[in-house]
């Protein structure tokens, strides 16, 4: 249901501010990740299902009614307080499918640049989102809600990395999925260069094996493959083990060298009898979901250092809230401190400085200038003092 409403970076500068016209927001940004869609606004009104169900049906034009209908209805809706906590607890990765990821910061910033590029953003929204990441840089220094890494991949690679494997291995991965396509960015990242990738439908070995300036052959071209590997790698969705004793023995090529294994699959994809006959360094998928539990259960452990940080945090852009009010409030002294002194030199006083030599005029407009500013400083320095003397 999410993908529904996702909008690229083209889309977005076509529609958000017909979005934010059409129902008189504020302010408004647009999130948008793997698993989640979110909008911010700055409004007076209240936000209702229908209309919520009318931003959405703008957003995708295309939406059948009971569609836009059961997504208006499973919409989550915060105010105030509760939406900026919200806000802070998503990107110090709290609310995320991997509790403690980092990337969501970097998410929410791009989201705000473009959104702010697109002039949809203002003040609140800008304070609101500068506060944030600051308190999601805090939580990851502060805590240990990110120590440790808690997906499968990322584990696996990691085993991988301190096995001193040299970036000029020979690769080859089983399977072009989801997790295997995860894994390759992480070897191609870390200057991994040397792939081959094996798939039941060889067009999705052909995309992957593009990616990774590798080769693609079908899964049928395992057992004939005759040029040796250093780390295979497999993850399939068959019921059987693929990579059976017969293809192993044939994809050794009569080497005896430890070979690395990596086997995410369910059912395992590596027969039983490989392990036990031939030497390697087998990494396998219930052993890393055993370390990805404790290592979730640790970060898990982390979760009330990390709300009150938030807590804090929450109080603290509070108080920048209403001083940025304040501001705001205030900002037309200036203007007429600057108005008065206008009249005053140009009408009231006019004559008496017009009879005063150069240096006079030089010094006295110093001192106007002077006092307008240091005026300006202490109205706006008594205004947050007696609206926020209860912060």
């Amino acid at each position: 249901m999410v993908g529904k409403l996702h909008l690229d970076e083209y889309t977005q500068a076509s529609l958000l501010g017909a979005v934010r016209a059409n129902f008189q927001f504020d302010e408004l940004m647009f999130l948008s990740t793997c698993n989640r869609i979110e909008i911010y606004l700055c409004t007076d009104n209240e936000i209702t299902p229908y209309i919520i169900g009318k931003v959405i049906s703008t957003i995708n034009p295309a939406l059948p009614k009971n569609i836009v209908e059961e997504l208006a209805s499973k919409a989550t809706v915060l105010n105030d307080e509760a939406a900026v906590s919200h806000v802070f607890k998503v990107a110090s990765s709290l609310n995320s499918l991997v509790v403690g990821e980092r990337e969501i910061i970097t998410q929410l910033r791009k989201a705000y640049d473009l959104s702010n590029s697109l002039k949809l953003t203002g003040d609140f929204i800008r304070i609101l989102i500068k506060q944030t990441i600051e308190t999601a840089k805090q939580v990851f220094t502060e805590t240990d809600i990110a120590k440790n890494p808690v997906s499968v991949v990322s584990l696996a690679y990691r085993q991988l990395r301190d096995l001193g494997i040299k970036t000029d291995a020979r690769v080859l991965i089983v399977g072009a999925g989801e997790t295997n396509i995860k894994m390759a960015n992480y070897l191609q990242k870390h200057k991994f260069a040397n792939f081959t990738v094996f798939n039941r439908t060889l067009s999705k070995a052909q995309d992957l094996a593009t990616k990774l300036n590798g080769t693609a052959l079908s899964l049928n071209d395992l057992k004939a493959y005759d040029k040796g590997f250093d780390v295979l790698i497999i993850c399939t969705s068959a019921s059987q083990s693929i990579i059976t004793h017969d293809i192993y023995h044939s994809l050794l090529q009569k080497e005896t060298n430890k070979k690395v294994l990596i086997d995410l699959s369910i059912p395992a994809g590596i027969e039983a009898s490989v392990i036990k006959e031939y030497p390697s360094f087998y990494i396998d998928i219930n052993s890393l979901k055993v370390q990805a539990e404790v290592n979730m259960n640790s970060r898990l452990s982390e979760m009330t250092k990390c709300e009150t940080i938030i807590g804090f945090k929450l109080e603290e852009f509070k108080r920048l809230q209403k001083e940025r009010l304040v501001e705001l409030a205030f900002g037309e002294i200036p203007r007429q401190v600057r108005a008065i002194k206008d009249v005053a030199l140009t009408e009231v006083f006019a004559k008496e400085i017009s009879e005063l030599d150069t240096n006079s005029k030089e010094v006295l407009d110093k001192v106007i200038g002077y006092i307008e500013k240091k005026y300006n400083a202490v109205a706006m320095k008594t205004a947050k003092e007696v609206f926020l003397k209860d912060e």
